[in-house]
């Protein structure tokens, strides 16, 4: 509280002219990186239990570890537009918090768990709806028979990984994050124990094999919605915020605006991440060497936005706070402070592994693959992500920072226009009309990412501008 009332301080007099704003403006972006380091970690910690998930699983054999690839592509569209929806939750608690208004934080809770106990119900259905026609989508027989029993676990368990999400933004949006990060990295690893026990029958258990992950996978997340519930309960830092009937009434009018922001981040989630399948997919076409260091030079891109992508989740929180905490003038000078901060942390790391890319690009797709042919083809498509970081953290920021504004349809149909009006046509153009091959999709991915990166970071300067004219 007095951390909070040291920037409040630094606000009025950079606002007045009295103080100085270069100091200001680093009080706000060292509160905006404290709040990202726990975001970041929890970040990683999830790409670790996916990595763990893959290497237990594929000791049991080949057609175990396909079964559970087909199985998470099928869950992978509606996890990722589950992610946007309760993004929703983040943006009503910050802009709650930020107006001191109680029963607003309170509403956005109770009311996002339902809608993510709703929405994970929803995806069960759908996929029980799909079991019968999975030999419909061009699968191996033995995979086909082998994944139905982990593919309905893993749906069931997203009704808790929902929850668990809602809950986590709620802590996140409060400036309590360390507490749901730790809960979560303590799920991930009673998710690897339960594992070794179901997987391959230990401490007594049947050796369960693909089905002992969906076991483990569900009774993980529900132990951590336990103890995330137990959290919200019993902490004092929260539980002021946190509703004391979970059954209360329900207001239509807080769920038209949750899913009012909820929906166009999901799509524009899905927008992203299919044109990424549609650039994996041309280079499926080029070849299994192309198609190998594209993953090579994926994996290494993926792994380092963690950064930027745990700073963009602390701006949507710290902007969404600070939109409903201030007016006029001085809510547009914090605003900037803010967004400016996260532009240079995103610029600074992207800026180090863009270097990293390029001086050790051979070092690391030797690190992950042997074959000369791929490494070679992977180390100039390194180059090409670093570029591509840079502004793809860029854009990152700018969207979140919009989110936490409650600006979400506009970026939205920017991010689609930017995806799939630019990346994916000019991937494909510069891939086979110029002859450019795996290099020419990158190419075509990142010039799609700086215009996305462009025409949100000229939105957002100008949204946080307006005040001035209020």
């Amino acid at each position: 509280m007095g951390y909070q009332k040291r920037v409040n301080r630094g606000e009025g007099k950079a606002a007045t002219g009295q103080g100085p704003a270069f100091g200001s403006f680093w009080v706000e972006a060292r509160a905006t990186i404290l709040l990202a380091l726990p975001l970041i970690a929890g970040q990683v910690g999830q790409m670790l239990m996916g990595v763990a998930d893959t290497v237990m699983i594929g000791r049991v054999g080949v057609v175990p570890l396909a079964a559970s690839t087909f199985a998470n592509t099928l869950l992978m569209v509606p996890f990722l537009f589950g992610v946007g929806l309760l993004t929703s939750v983040s943006i009503r608690v910050a802009q709650g918090r930020g107006a001191k208004q109680h029963d607003d934080v309170k509403h956005a809770l109770r009311h996002g768990t339902w809608l993510a106990a709703g929405y994970g119900l929803l995806v069960v259905v759908l996929i029980l709806a799909t079991i019968p026609f999975l030999d419909r989508f061009g699968q191996p027989g033995q995979v086909v028979e082998e994944v139905p029993r982990y593919l309905l676990l893993a749906a069931i368990s997203l009704v808790p990984a929902m929850i668990s999400m809602g809950w986590k933004n709620y802590g996140d949006a409060l400036n309590r994050p360390w507490v749901p990060f730790g809960i979560l990295l303590s799920g991930v690893a009673l998710n690897v124990l339960l594992n070794w026990i179901f997987i391959y029958g230990n401490l007594g258990s049947p050796a369960l094999g693909l089905e002992g992950a969906g076991w483990a996978t569900l009774l993980a997340r529900t132990a951590v919605v336990g103890a995330l519930y137990l959290w919200l309960m019993r902490s004092p830092a929260v539980v002021e915020w946190a509703p004391k009937r979970w059954w209360g009434r329900w207001k239509q009018g807080e769920f038209s605006t949750l899913l009012k922001l909820g929906v166009p981040i999901g799509l524009q989630l899905l927008a992203e991440v299919g044109s990424f399948a549609a650039a994996s997919l041309m280079m499926g076409s080029l070849g299994v060497i192309a198609l190998a260091a594209h993953q090579v030079a994926l994996t290494c891109a993926s792994v380092s936005f963690m950064v930027p992508l745990g700073v963009a989740m602390a701006i949507t929180v710290r902007m969404g706070e600070a939109s409903a905490g201030t007016s006029g003038w001085e809510r547009r000078v914090r605003l900037r402070r803010i967004l400016l901060g996260g532009w240079a942390y995103g610029l600074l790391f992207t800026g180090v592994s863009m270097t990293v890319f390029i001086l050790f690009g051979r070092w690391l797709a030797g690190q992950i693959v042997m074959e000369p042919e791929v490494i070679e083809l992977a180390t100039g498509l390194l180059v090409i992500a670093g570029v591509f970081q840079m502004v793809d953290g860029s854009q990152v920021i700018s969207s979140s920072a919009l989110r936490g504004m409650g600006d979400v349809v506009v970026p939205a149909w920017l991010g689609i226009f930017a995806y799939w009006g630019v990346a994916v046509p000019l991937s494909a153009y510069l891939a086979f009309g110029a002859g450019l091959g795996a290099h020419g999709i990158w190419w075509g991915l990142a010039f799609g990412l700086g215009t996305a990166a462009l025409l949100l970071g000229a939105r957002v300067w100008r949204t946080t501008g307006r005040t001035m004219e209020s």
